[in-house]
């Protein structure tokens, strides 16, 4: 069954993060680089305080470029969403789902005592649900 798969079996661990005093244009370049649309901000000892989405970097140019264009930039930290939605390594695949449903989320981070452990993404969860369920199917025509 379905709610047995777990997050810890399909979030990605190797991950591209970013630290609060990493400079945008530098996190810009990375986001370009990896072809990712955001990536979590953790401090020294690994604790999540944040994401930066793509998004994020959109308003920080939009606002940048209503004032001046020497303004542009700054820190990772002045720009993150702070208020993050996480989940738990232990969450099942099918609460994870609806989740994705219900927040309109491409990612979430999984969280453990605090400390980033990987994401899970929408891809992911199809993984699991391909994974899962093409063996049966396949088992059952042949």
């Amino acid at each position: 069954m379905l709610r047995s798969v777990k997050v810890r079996d399909y979030m990605t661990t190797n991950l591209v993060v970013f630290s609060p005093e990493t400079e945008l244009f530098e996190a810009i370049h990375k986001l370009l680089k990896n072809s990712i649309s955001g990536a979590p901000v953790v401090d020294g000892r690994g604790n999540l305080v944040g994401m930066l989405s793509e998004v994020d970097c959109l308003k920080s140019i939009l606002s940048g470029s209503y004032y001046d264009y020497e303004s542009l930039g700054g820190t990772v930290a002045e720009y993150m969403t702070v208020d993050v939605d996480v989940v738990g390594p232990e969450e099942d695949i099918l609460a994870v789902s609806e989740r994705f449903i219900n927040n309109r989320r491409r990612r979430f981070p999984v969280v453990e005592e605090g400390k980033l452990v990987g994401q899970i993404s929408r891809k992911d969860v199809l993984r699991a649900v391909s994974d899962f369920v093409a063996p049966q199917r396949f088992h059952q025509s042949a």
